[in-house]
């Protein structure tokens, strides 16, 4: 099994070479990997405790920063090092100034394990949701370096619970606790002999809630807005933007629209915007007065969890593909969101749906019947948007318990000598 695990890795990582003339998230991968080699050799790793955080990528890393803080805040003095797989990760927030030391990961080799490891030389390793190394995880394993799974779900469709997942249940062996979301992630665990785990949920919520007591003001939207409700779309995909356009079209009340879409290139926004037969204008380049608009476009990145503040009801993206986005930004409002059908994977959404928060829909005949049902009964929308907050505010808590169990006190009592 190692050997087609190492057989899959050198594959993967030649078709990124091959790839990077002609594709630029494959050229960045290249450039950022070959700059943090370079960068390694000059690495001061000083006397201080140093932990190292793996995100994926930017969400896993938003799952992650409010345990970075608290550490922070807690061990003023130990170093954090970040790593990240993706570069939709690493670009935006290479500059954060909440790490000390701020790379790409390495390709996945034992030889690459070795020589980054020996460099570094962490005293804890905190892997965020779903990374999942193999040869990372075998050297931190054999250099008795406490590693640690944070705000991790697992589900039965996974390779750990499949009969060829041998290797992938000998990696989730190399941690020494995994702090999961829920109890079914524990039983499952269980299930195959992994009993190093621990129910402490997911600390999205806590970041969702330290972003929305720190929300800016957005003038522009203020304007847009002139005191009228809005609904807005956040981080939509062109399957959404069709079925919200069409709904848009035919809509005469009194609320106004704010859309947010995933793909901000410029052909995309143009073609978003020919659709809307409203008064339409963009974020960055406001044609007509902002006031006199029915319909705005946001044509940047940034925003989106600051401009959820200003509605009444979200529609959520990403559903009618491989799944929809961050669901609590909209919810710790204290509003209803919207999705489409695929939604089963998340449990924030699971859970929205059950406690009445949410409202999922399968076409833009659905789509319709939620938004008269919210847009013409303000009770309805109110109460759903309750429920939603308080769903929320229900699961806040996991940074300060995983936070405590990272220090080097909580460290030394989880893994005694």
């Amino acid at each position: 099994m190692p050997l087609l695990y190492d057989t899959g890795i050198r594959a993967y990582h030649l078709a990124v070479r091959l790839a990077a003339p002609f594709h630029e998230k494959a050229a960045l991968l290249c450039k950022g990997r070959k700059a943090t080699r370079l960068r390694l050799r000059d690495f001061q790793r000083g006397k201080e405790r140093l932990v190292w955080f793996h995100a994926a990528s930017l969400g896993e890393f938003e799952q992650g920063r409010p345990v970075m803080e608290k550490l922070r805040e807690m061990e003023p003095d130990t170093k954090i090092l970040l790593t990240f797989f993706s570069p939709s990760g690493y670009e935006v927030r290479k500059n954060y100034t909440g790490a000390d030391y701020i790379y790409y990961l390495p390709a996945d080799t034992r030889k690459n394990a070795r020589r980054f490891l020996a460099t570094v030389r962490p005293d804890a390793a905190i892997f965020i949701k779903y990374e999942f190394w193999y040869h990372f995880l075998h050297e931190l394993h054999q250099r008795q370096i406490p590693t640690y799974l944070i705000s991790a779900i697992f589900r039965p469709g996974q390779p750990f619970f499949k009969r060829w997942g041998s290797l992938h249940r000998k990696m989730l062996g190399f941690f020494d606790c995994l702090y999961v979301q829920d109890e079914a992630s524990v039983r499952l665990l269980n299930s195959v002999g992994i009993t190093r785990s621990k129910q402490t949920g997911d600390t999205r919520f806590d970041r969702v809630k330290q972003i929305a007591s720190s929300a800016r003001n957005i003038e522009a939207v203020e304007r847009f807005c002139a005191g009228r409700p809005a609904v807005v779309c956040g981080s939509t995909w062109p399957p959404d933007e069709t079925i919200l356009t069409e709904y848009i079209n035919r809509y005469t009340g009194a609320y106004k629209w704010i859309l947010v879409p995933h793909e901000i290139g410029e052909n995309h926004i143009k073609s978003l915007m020919a659709k809307c037969r409203k008064k339409i204008t963009r974020y960055s380049q406001p044609e007509i007065p902002l006031e006199d608009c029915e319909v705005l476009v946001i044509d940047c990145i940034g925003l989106l969890s600051s401009i959820y503040r200003y509605a009444k009801i979200a529609y959520i993206g990403g559903g009618f593909g491989v799944g929809i986005h961050n669901t609590l930004e909209a919810a710790v409002y204290g509003i209803p969101v919207i999705f489409g059908p695929n939604h089963q994977k998340f449990n924030e959404a699971v859970s929205l749906l059950r406690e009445g928060g949410a409202f999922a829909i399968h076409n833009g005949t659905e789509l319709g019947e939620v938004l008269d049902r919210l847009l013409t009964t303000p009770a309805i929308a109110e109460a759903a948007g309750r429920q939603a907050l308080a769903y929320v505010d229900s699961q806040l808590g996991a940074t300060d318990i995983i936070s405590k169990k990272l220090t080097a006190k909580g460290d030394r009592e989880t893994n005694p000598s």
